[in-house]
């Protein structure tokens, strides 16, 4: 930073004639001050250092093509692959400005182990047992770890979770350094962090920056840390260290326009990651806890509406037969603001809870319904592999009898046994057409209308009641069932 002299002449004569303490002593103090708070991270380094490994994935390979076997141009593009998401042109490319070498010879066809990737991981335990990410070994036949001082050590993949992306090898050696695992909810944004690893393949490279953010959304079960940490291709894996040494997080993803460092990186944070390498060590697999919802944010539109008094919790739009949630009463519609007891500020804090929850634990969710809270009882259920796509719902049978709402744009019928067996409902009014105020909020022929103003509308005679007692001079809430799916819709009644 450049500052600006501002002494003028006779000032700065009359400072030297005392002896050039007294106008001087301020801009010095002030200077040592900001010297003070600066920095050093020599002391971390010598301390974290000798616990951060170098990994490096290997493959069989029968065949390999003309561009080279684990050529340093191979190993690039899958490292920008699993980074970016997007590879980079091969070298022997039409068009890529890294042209090949003309002479260059083919490769002989072999069935030895090729490099496949770089990464990094940091020792959790002193008899061999390391942390990275799942991404970094998915796919190996064989794992190298090479400590700091150069020994090499093949290693055994413990147990790998892709959801959250950390992983757990082990090496056969005793005496190792292992790192003093932190306290992130004692991490504040602003903080000054450090990260070790082996970006793009240089071993023991050390940089820093502070925390930028904390509990990001960028993953389903994982609220990340956000950092201007420098970490490029080969960090993933390693640690990301606060100033007193200690291990906050996994360093594991970037956010890139250009293909490289943009000040922008996420980690794991080491709470979670440390839950899901105890599980890893003991199983070699992840369980996690599902309720069985589709779930979606609350707007404030529709908190208003329903009479929360702010946007909060977990819009409950479907519930899965034979499900969890089912079997405890949790209906589309529902908000769901707590579970077992703990706020639900957005939606995407529920399957954080519901899934580091095990399988079979009895647990409460609190919903909000019709304008009041209900305590259900849930057994919570595991997670399973994808369900098979379910073939799509027959076209419901039109009934006669249709009534009119022209205030609300909407002709509606009640619904046939057969139509509420099929969606497994008590009660309903189905929508005939939608028009004028009913089509502006996106209702169709098909939908079914459960509740008006936060009271249910088992048939068209209990619909007409509400609405008769109604100011529909005020936006009114529905809720409105599509398929499987419940939406809130506000609708503003035309005068």
């Amino acid at each position: 930073m450049n500052f600006k002299k501002t002494f003028s002449i006779p000032v700065l004569c009359a400072a030297l004639l005392l002896g050039g303490v007294v106008s001087a002593a301020p801009q010095s103090a002030q200077a040592q001050g900001a010297s003070r708070g600066l920095p050093d991270f020599t002391d971390l380094v010598e301390q974290v250092g000798p616990s951060v490994v170098n990994i490096r994935t290997l493959e069989k390979a029968a065949v390999r093509d003309a561009q080279g076997s684990g050529s340093p141009d191979e190993e690039m593009q899958e490292l920008f692959r699993r980074f970016f998401g997007v590879p980079i042109p091969a070298p022997n490319a039409p068009n890529n400005p890294r042209q090949q070498r003309p002479n260059r010879p083919a490769p002989q066809q072999s069935e030895e182990d090729q490099p496949r990737g770089v990464g990094s991981g940091f020792i959790v335990s002193t008899d061999g047992f390391i942390m990275t990410n799942a991404h970094v070994v998915e796919g190996a036949d064989k794992v190298v770890v090479t400590l700091p001082d150069k020994r090499e050590f093949k290693a055994r993949i413990v147990g790998s979770d892709k959801r959250s992306d950390v992983a757990v090898v082990k090496i056969e050696a005793t005496g190792l350094p292992a790192v003093k695992i932190g306290d992130v909810s004692r991490l504040r944004v602003g903080e000054w962090v450090m990260a070790i690893g082996s970006p793009f393949g240089l071993e023991n490279s050390v940089t820093a920056g502070i925390v930028s953010a904390k509990q990001r959304d960028t993953g389903e079960y994982l609220p990340f840390i956000q950092t201007d940490v420098a970490i490029n291709p080969g960090n993933s894996g390693g640690p990301l260290i606060n100033m007193r040494g200690e291990v906050v997080g996994i360093n594991s993803q970037i956010y890139s326009r250009s293909g490289g460092f943009m000040g922008i990186s996420f980690s794991i944070p080491i709470d979670e990651a440390i839950r899901v390498s105890d599980q890893l060590r003991a199983s070699g697999r992840v369980q996690r806890g599902r309720l069985g919802v589709q779930i979606d944010q609350v707007s404030k539109e529709v908190a208003e509406s329903v009479g929360l008094s702010k946007a909060q919790g977990a819009f409950v739009r479907g519930v899965e037969s034979g499900s969890p949630a089912e079997k405890a009463g949790v209906e589309p519609g529902d908000i769901i603001l707590s579970f077992d007891g703990k706020t639900i500020d957005k939606s995407s804090d529920l399957p954080r809870m519901v899934g580091n929850t095990k399988p079979g634990s009895r647990s409460v969710v609190q919903v909000w319904r019709r304008g009041a809270t209900k305590d259900l009882k849930i057994t919570v259920g595991e997670v399973e592999q994808e369900k098979v796509a379910k073939a799509e719902e027959p076209e419901p049978e039109k009934t006669s009898s249709a009534v009119s709402f022209k205030s609300l744009g909407l002709s509606v019928t009640n619904l046939s046994q057969a139509q509420m067996k099929e969606l497994r409902l008590r009660g309903g009014v189905r929508v005939e057409s939608a028009t004028d105020a009913a089509a502006r909020v996106g209702i169709q022929e098909g939908d079914v209308i459960l509740a008006i103003a936060n009271q249910e509308t088992p048939n068209v005679k209990a619909m007409q009641d509400i609405v008769a007692k109604l100011d529909l001079s005020k936006p009114l809430n529905l809720l409105v069932r599509r398929g499987e799916w419940a939406q809130y819709v506000v609708i503003r009644p035309a005068r």
